[in-house]
């Protein structure tokens, strides 16, 4: 039998459902050759499963013979037409590539003692993801321990502030001792010149037993020309006339001793009234004139009491008063003044005014001042200022009545009358 025999099958061809959407329409050429190839596939599975699954007897020749080199050959001609071989041979182009290359991959790598590529670059990638966790979880454990360093440093420093905040400074504490001996020095000061002036009013009324000047005194203060007539035994040249020295009212601004506020206080004297008018007595105070008299010299006691008591304010405002601190008694060194003693109320005004602006301990903890601090600082000196304009205020009032006194005498000294009057007559009743 020819070729056509190969071709003949007794298995049942099941129809195909055939639709417009599932077949592809082919070229002529290509359907014929489609099916001849179907046709040959057919037939020799048929052929293979007949012998082995049915036991078939042998071939014979009035029997249908299957030629492997004809089916082989029509094959490789329907693969020639249909493309197929030229597919097949493309494919094996790109394994033969794929194996050249793994080759030379392998060449590159080395030797596989350790395994083959594929594991080896497993392992390898493998390795490389575990670093990078690694190092994940390293910048993760690192910024968390930066984290935590910034917070306990915000911490520290939010603490610092609040430190600041609350806790006085040094240079608080000196201010707040400071203004405390300034006060308890201006209660001392007033004790003293109420003193002092009480006891000149009493000089200056004549009040009995008040002599009408410290004549007790005058040898203190003698000089040459006194000595000369008789009036001392001697001099000496530190307390001459020290009575009418300005300086003598006016000094370091604290009277150290008890004689310096003696000799102040005898300037006061001599400035404002050296000797008392004698009293007004007896009979002087009975007649008309006598109480006429009365009148003016309560005016002239009021006047000379209010010039007095002035000046005895300015004594009193330099009398020996209270300790000084050791801020004070360290700014008394450094200017050159007395630190032994107490001070008066005058000088401790004066330090608090002067050390902010020459003293160099203070200026330097002003350096280093937290915000805190200086503000309290400012505060303190605010309230110093208020103080301060608080005293001159009120020596102001006192400068104010002796201004309006100083207008009433000189009025009163200025008026005249517009026509002399006459003298009144009194005549005696003899009437009942």
């Amino acid at each position: 039998m020819g070729p056509a025999a190969g071709f003949m099958s007794t298995a049942t061809a099941w129809p195909r459902r055939d639709t417009r959407c599932l077949r592809r329409l082919l070229a002529v050429s290509e359907e014929t050759a489609m099916r001849k190839l179907a046709l040959v596939g057919s037939a020799v599975i048929g052929a293979v499963l007949g012998a082995v699954l049915f036991n078939a007897a042998p071939a014979y020749a009035d029997l249908p013979v299957i030629d492997p080199a004809s089916i082989a050959e029509e094959v490789k001609q329907l693969a020639q037409e249909t493309g197929i071989l030229d597919v097949l041979n493309a494919m094996s182009a790109v394994q033969n590539t794929i194996s050249t290359t793994m080759k030379d991959i392998n060449t590159a790598i080395g030797n596989t003692t350790y395994g083959d590529t594929n594991t080896l670059l497993r392992e390898g990638f493998t390795q490389e993801a575990n670093y990078s966790k690694a190092s994940v979880g390293a910048q993760e454990g690192i910024a968390d321990a930066s984290n935590e360093a910034m917070a306990q440093f915000d911490l520290q420093m939010r603490d610092a502030q609040i430190r600041d905040q609350q806790t006085a400074s040094p240079t608080q504490c000196a201010s707040l001792d400071g203004g405390v001996g300034v006060q308890s020095a201006a209660e001392q000061s007033y004790s003293v010149a109420n003193a002092i002036a009480r006891a000149q009013d009493w000089r200056d009324e004549s009040l009995p037993n008040e002599p009408p000047h410290p004549a007790g005194n005058i040898s203190y203060y003698c000089d040459q020309n006194d000595v000369a007539a008789g009036l001392c035994t001697g001099y000496s040249a530190t307390t001459q006339d020290t009575d009418q020295s300005f300086s003598s009212l006016f000094g370091t601004g604290t009277y150290t001793t008890q004689q310096a506020l003696n000799t102040a206080n005898d300037y006061a004297t001599n400035l404002i009234e050296p000797v008392a008018p004698a009293a007004l007595r007896g009979d002087q105070l009975n007649s008309l004139a006598g109480l006429d008299a009365a009148v003016k010299r309560r005016s002239f006691n009021a006047r000379m009491s209010a010039a007095q008591t002035y000046v005895d304010n300015v004594v009193g405002l330099q009398s020996s008063s209270v300790p000084p601190s050791s801020q004070q008694t360290a700014f008394l060194t450094a200017v050159g003044l007395p630190a032994t003693g107490n001070i008066s109320w005058l000088q401790g005004l004066q330090m608090e005014a002067e050390r902010r602006v020459s003293d160099i301990n203070w200026n330097a903890q002003l350096q280093a001042m937290p915000p805190a601090s200086v503000e309290r600082e400012i505060a303190t000196e605010l309230a110093l200022n208020n103080y301060l304009l608080f005293q001159i205020y009120k020596s102001d009032l006192e400068q104010g009545v002796i201004s309006a006194t100083h207008l009433a005498v000189d009025t009163e000294h200025d008026y005249m009358p517009t026509s002399p009057l006459p003298t009144p007559s009194i005549a005696s009743s003899s009437s009942p």
